[in-house]
């Protein structure tokens, strides 16, 4: 099993104040980024003469017992109310340096970027409460693991806009929503034999956004054996998060196997597979499937599960449209938990900026048995390698949202479920499909299922309209003939022509 990263769902708005100090003022370990005047250029000049050198991993040391941290010990660290930076009526967006510890043990340098300027953020011990953890003195010099971006209105409230946070990880939601779905930078080998390797933002510079700015401009350094890069991310708030990404790669190394717009969610278990449950909930998941909107304009919708042996599914295209994680299950009823909500979990949906070429969106699903690791990824995959010596630039724009700004014009997959069939070896699906157009009752009796099994057949299929709830669901049977997998494809079709998203699947056994 691949070793994962796991996330914390840390909550609240308190924030430390760390003094800025000049980014001249360089410490043993210190990256040397550009003092005075800041703009991204330099950022990107950085990362391109950190290419031309090994690599050479940040120190994780950690005093005790910061260096043996339980969650829960991790979780009790908070941050002073009275230190959150930038908390003043000149900046509606404040920001929250987050403390090392647990598995966040990477160090992140954070500058703070004021009138075209950028300083340094100092670490201080004494900006930190540490709740029952008795230190034996205060640490010093330990950087950050991360930051928290919140968003304060016009009447002194603030909410959670984003973490950044552990590797080249990061995440961010709508209103109203809990983190749930995250992102990163740069994803490599994820899922292949070779092993994965996890790229880490090194440094970050935070721009500060006047009153009147509706966005948020942070740069970031990243590094990993295999390649430096310059990232620039730009948060805009509203019904949805928009972050628009740019990127510039440099490898020290040519990388065949890499991932873009890579992000990673939650799937324990689900109507559609509900292998090993024995649990008093209806299922446990962040996403519900991954939808892909595909070079060719085909709408391709693919539930996600937690198989009991790793899986990997391409999905062949050509300067995609868009794909991203949806949770389309927004009832309570879904889920029945109370503690993790996943129907307030966010979407994340992206759309790729200038054409990206030969390549396939890619689905890594994980054995998992653990609700707050992240056990399915997916991700763009260039046919096109990183060579070594070369700059690779891409651009891309992610809706974090309730849904996607992007919709099928067809009727979307609303439910996949699935079970054992009428005999032996037979697996059984319902698959509902729902659109405004098929509230029309002759609409609804055109419809012809077009459905698919390879290898093995379809034994049995059965249509049920429900004109009153703009659905129509196809039950089916099908035998594996004896094979341990099979590839499921199923659209409804008029005259020959889908009317529906294309609902694929793989069975396994």
């Amino acid at each position: 099993m691949l070793k994962r990263r796991d996330f914390l769902q840390l909550a609240g708005t308190a924030a430390a104040f760390a003094a800025a100090e000049p980014v001249s003022s360089a410490r043993a370990g210190d990256l040397a980024p550009p003092s005075g005047p800041f703009n991204h250029s330099a950022v990107v000049d950085l990362a391109k003469s950190l290419a031309a050198k090994s690599f050479s991993a940040p120190s994780t040391d950690l005093p005790s017992p910061l260096s043996e941290l339980s969650r829960e010990a991790f979780e009790a660290i908070k941050t002073k109310p009275e230190g959150l930076i930038w908390n003043d009526k000149t900046s509606g967006f404040v920001i929250e340096p987050l403390h090392r510890g647990f598995v966040y043990n990477s160090p992140m340098q954070i500058f703070l970027v004021e009138n075209g300027t950028a300083r340094r953020l100092a670490y201080d011990a004494a900006n930190f409460d540490f709740g029952a953890l008795r230190l034996r003195a205060p640490p010093a010099n330990l950087d950050f693991s991360g930051f928290r971006a919140l968003l304060r209105n016009d009447r002194g409230e603030m909410r959670e806009l984003a973490v950044f946070q552990g590797a080249s990880f990061f995440r961010s939601k709508a209103p109203g929503q809990n983190l749930g779905v995250a992102s990163r930078g740069l994803s490599i080998r994820t899922g292949d034999p070779r092993g994965e390797e996890f790229p880490l933002f090194r440094a970050v510079w935070i721009e500060k956004a006047s009153v009147a700015d509706n966005a948020l401009t942070i740069s970031a350094l990243l590094d990993s054996d295999s390649v430096a890069g310059a990232y620039r991310f730009t948060l805009h708030p509203g019904d949805a998060t928009i972050i628009d990404v740019e990127c510039s790669l440099f490898p020290r190394a040519s990388v065949d196997y890499y991932g873009l717009a890579t992000m990673g969610a939650t799937s324990l278990f689900s109507p559609l597979d509900r292998r090993g449950d024995d649990d008093v909930r209806e299922a446990a998941e962040e996403v519900t499937g991954l939808q892909n909107y595909t070079g060719r304009g085909e709408w391709i919708w693919r539930p996600v599960a937690n198989r009991s042996t790793l899986q990997i599914s391409e999905f062949v295209d050509q300067n995609p449209k868009g794909f991203g994680f949806l949770q389309r299950h927004r009832a309570f009823d879904d889920f029945y938990d109370f503690d993790a909500h996943w129907e307030q979990r966010p979407s994340l949906w992206v759309e790729p900026i200038g054409d990206w070429g030969d390549g396939s969106v890619e689905l890594v699903e994980i054995p998992s048995n653990n609700e707050t690791a992240q056990n399915i990824v997916a991700f763009w995959r260039s046919k096109t390698p990183l060579v070594k010596g070369q700059q690779a630039d891409f651009a891309y724009r992610q809706f974090w949202c309730w849904a996607p700004p992007s919709r099928p014009t067809g009727a979307e997959t609303m439910d996949s479920r699935g079970g054992h069939g009428p005999a032996a070896k037979q697996r059984r699906f319902l698959v509902e499909f729902r659109g405004d157009f098929l509230s029309d009752p002759a609409r609804l009796a055109a419809l012809t299922p077009n459905l698919s099994v390879n290898p093995g057949k379809v034994v049995a299929r059965h249509v049920y309209p429900a004109a009153e709830r703009k659905s129509c669901y196809v039950q089916f049977d099908i035998d594996s003939a004896g094979e341990t997998a099979c590839e499921i494809r199923l659209t409804l079709d008029f005259q020959g022509a889908p009317q529906t998203e294309t609902w694929l699947y793989r069975w396994t056994l």
